[in-house]
């Protein structure tokens, strides 16, 4: 059974820093392209940053220069290093693992609480 579970969420001030965990089982994590991915109520979830089988990462421009995202395999755990946190990054963040256009799965979210 495949499960991704988030971690590392919380309350922080704006210009803190939260580093998010994904946790991976039931699946060989390096095969796949990984994401972070964040939602707030009444919008779409968007892509925060992804990383490939390779390594080479992509961000969203909301998130250049302060997020950052890295793999380990061998932990079958990935990292979202956020610094510089504004309010507007309040949201629930999810981890993504896809293998391809079919196959993809999702963690249960944690919630990132950037304060004023």
């Amino acid at each position: 059974q495949v499960q991704l579970v988030e971690s590392g969420g919380g309350l922080v001030q704006a210009g803190g820093s939260l580093r998010l965990s994904c946790s991976a089982s039931g699946i060989i994590l390096s095969i796949y392209e990984m994401g972070w991915y964040r939602q707030v109520p009444g919008k779409q979830r968007e892509l925060v940053a992804g990383i490939t089988r390779g390594g080479n990462t992509n961000y969203a421009d909301s998130v250049k220069g302060r997020f950052t995202i890295s793999r380990d395999n061998a932990k079958k755990t990935v990292y979202l290093q956020m610094n510089s946190l504004k309010p507007e990054d309040t949201a629930v963040y999810y981890c993504n693992a896809k293998l391809n256009a079919i196959v993809s799965h999702w963690g249960q979210g944690t919630q990132v609480t950037v304060s004023a």
